[in-house]
């Protein structure tokens, strides 16, 4: 049998072996809270008549801390093309950096080819392949969602969420698109409102890009004339 010593011994033995495991996990937690990673959440674009809208809300959070209130997350590229992002906020700025020089180098070919193009590199390429973000892209024809999988996804119903409370606003949108009366930014700004009061990870400062799906028909009718003026005169000028 073991003296009241040596049982006092064990004990105390005991008792800092326990102290010094306590310690490191609060030690290995709070260096992991020591540097929590920026995002940016919920975004959602609908495609309704002839409209298009996308609308993010402006809420960064650094872990459980709101560090901005009214970011955009929400940006035109070019007067037909717009993009949103979700996650983290870095690495959504380095992937639309390379989303526009891929739209640079596919000029008038739309965005389908730009967005595969940069899901394959995102997919192969060791630096990228570690960037968590969305990404959102959309002009006059095609709405794609980007992720890291290499995935280029498209909608069936013209209605695309993404982000913590994407599934809130896409569900809500989706309910909405049928109701007469509403347009395309109607339906997006109710739907980003029901997302907010759901998801504490994004706010009311929303941000919002609108595309009238009836301006290339317009813009081909003008040249359209503006082809045959020119013919007219030349004719004139042979007479």
């Amino acid at each position: 049998m073991l003296s009241r010593a040596a049982r006092a011994g064990a004990k105390a033995a005991h008792g800092a072996s326990s102290n010094s495991k306590l310690c490191s996990k609060l030690y290995s937690s709070s260096s992991v809270l020591s540097s929590p990673e920026m995002h940016g959440t919920t975004i959602l674009a609908v495609r309704k008549d002839s409209t298009l809208c996308m609308i993010g809300d402006g809420q960064v959070s650094l872990g459980s801390i709101v560090v901005k209130p009214n970011a955009k997350k929400v940006r035109r590229l070019r007067p037909n093309i717009v993009t949103g992002f979700a996650g983290s906020t870095a690495d959504a700025f380095t992937l639309l950096e390379r989303l526009e020089s891929r739209i640079e180098a596919f000029e008038g070919q739309g965005i389908t080819r730009p967005c595969v193009e940069l899901a394959k590199a995102w997919r192969t390429d060791k630096y990228l392949r570690r960037l968590e973000a969305v990404l959102l892209v959309a002009d006059r024809k095609n709405t794609y969602e980007l992720t890291g999988n290499g995935d280029v996804l498209e909608s069936s119903d013209g209605i695309m969420g993404v982000g913590s409370g994407g599934a809130y606003a896409l569900a809500a949108a989706r309910a909405l698109k049928d109701v007469e009366g509403m347009g395309a930014e109607e339906i997006a700004r109710k739907a980003m409102e029901v997302a907010s009061d759901m998801c504490v990870y994004t706010n009311k400062e929303f941000v919002v890009e609108v595309i009238n799906l009836d301006d290339e028909e317009e813009e081909g009718k003008e040249e359209n004339e503006g082809k045959e003026e020119e013919e007219e005169e030349e004719k004139k000028k042979d007479e």
